[in-house]
């Protein structure tokens, strides 16, 4: 059993004891601590909180919990059922409540489930936000309401709301994704996305519909993850299917990949690259991605004259720089696009709409607008630790062996050669230190890992 307490929320495996995983006490205790937070933090009598969920096996359970405990709380309650993660986010700005619960472990096996917590903007909580959360959960800091106080419960369906909204956005052109007669695939990993993302295609004039996995069922076809080596399956039915293009989505829809007319990835630290490029072509401006995302988003940002800054990880560091810069689009290397003129948030209804509409401008196939854009190779790798270890002091000692270089260490520590760049962190979660390397080959890039290994080694 596992249960991580982290600023972004609370997430665990389903069962065992109290504090040990995710089990009914600690969703009550925990979703209670947030209603106690949101009424700290709002000026109205009587809080309004919405909750949306995916469809993990146990998503029924948890969100029956939640719903009631911020009844109890005397919060009301917009339940919106099934839902992404980013129409859930809409949903709070849309009803003007104090904020929102979204039930997800996002691309986390079936056995997990989370609380995520959204502030009445429908944003993640900053860090203070989240401790102060965690605080007032842990101490049991909160009162339930008597019986006259009790919250009520409306239930709403925010997907068609959602659809409709990236329909009007100015850059989505419904007129030329219809006449490109595009046939997409869609594989939603059996959750939320098999509901919004062939509505949405539809919606938005794709001839053909080719849906895979999309019962929303909760019993993952597939390693949830959207990466390629849990998409070998797809990517062959995508081959076979004759289609223009394949759309790859994970269990609470906030990161997008796209796969090629022939079954090749487009890869999903390009994404957020070809939706740039595009929005720039209309709208310039500053483009965030984080630390640890691919250098192509610079590349294109400046191929446009504009300036690219990069984040600390997280969804929530990136959102701050993209307001603190004025970025009109920014992201995560992982698929999460995150459009302004939208909203603040990971969004991948938002990401298609978007790069349908580039392609169709391109007039070009998939495959060949990935062509388009430099190739860059990524290598992941990781360094166990032992509680003796030092991780700080490592990473003092690597920036300053490298301080010819240019070094940023707002998150850990990023040394950025000419032709490639490497990312040393200690993770959150694991007791581990990530190193993520990018270079014009992947044996470049997996001997600068390789290299960086070593030398952390022979600190320890």
């Amino acid at each position: 059993m596992t249960l991580i307490k982290s600023i972004s929320g609370i997430r665990g495996t389903i069962g065992g004891k109290p504090g040990e995983g995710l089990s009914p006490l600690d969703v009550v205790k925990f979703t209670a601590g947030y209603a106690a937070w949101a009424k700290q933090n709002s000026q109205n009598e009587k809080l309004k909180i919405v909750v949306g969920r995916d469809a993990r096996i146990s998503g029924e359970m948890v969100s029956s919990l939640v719903v009631a405990t911020l009844v109890g709380m005397g919060c009301d309650v917009v339940n919106i059922g099934l839902a992404t993660t980013p129409t859930t986010e809409i949903a709070v700005t849309e009803e003007h409540a104090d904020g929102g619960l979204i039930l997800t472990a996002s691309h986390n096996p079936k056995q997990w489930n989370a609380l995520k917590l959204l502030n009445s903007k429908g944003e993640f909580l900053n860090a203070d936000e989240g401790s102060k959360v965690l605080e007032l959960a842990e101490k049991g800091d909160f009162c339930f309401a008597e019986v006259d106080d009790l919250g009520a419960v409306t239930e709403k369906d925010y997907t068609t709301i959602h659809i409709q909204k990236v329909l009007g956005l100015k850059l989505v052109d419904k007129t030329a994704i219809e006449a490109a007669g595009f046939s997409v695939a869609v594989d939603a990993v059996n959750s939320v996305g098999g509901i919004a993302m062939p509505a949405l295609l539809k919606a938005l004039g794709v001839r053909n519909v080719v849906e895979i996995n999309c019962e929303p069922t909760g019993h993952f076809a597939h390693t949830p993850e959207p990466i390629p080596e849990n998409l070998v399956e797809t990517s062959e039915i995508i081959k076979k299917s004759n289609v223009d293009l394949g759309f790859v989505v994970d269990p609470d829809v906030d990161r997008l990949v796209i796969i090629n007319e022939d079954g090749s990835m487009f890869s999903e630290e390009y994404t957020l690259a070809a939706v740039s490029d595009y929005v720039l072509s209309q709208t310039p401006g500053n483009t965030v991605s984080n630390l640890s995302s691919s250098r192509v988003l610079r590349d294109v940002t400046e191929k446009y004259g504009q300036k690219y800054t990069a984040a600390a990880v997280g969804e929530v560091n990136v959102v701050a720089k993209m307001k603190e810069t004025n970025a009109v689009i920014g992201g995560e290397g992982n698929g999460g696009v995150i459009y302004p003129a939208s909203h603040y948030g990971r969004d991948a209804l938002v990401g298609a709409a978007l790069f349908l509409t580039h392609l169709a401008k391109t007039g070009k196939k998939c495959s060949e607008l990935r062509k388009t854009y430099p190739d860059y190779f990524m290598s992941k790798n990781k360094i166990e630790l032992t509680p003796e270890i030092d991780v700080g002091g490592i990473l003092l000692k690597m920036k300053d062996k490298y301080a010819h270089e240019q070094v940023t260490d707002i998150d850990g520590v990023k040394i950025d050669f000419a032709d490639s760049w490497v990312h040393l962190r200690k993770s959150n979660t694991e007791p581990i230190i990530r190193i993520y390397s990018e270079a014009k080959s992947a044996k470049e890039a997996d001997n600068l890992a390789q290299k960086m290994i070593e030398e952390i080694e022979s600190f320890i």
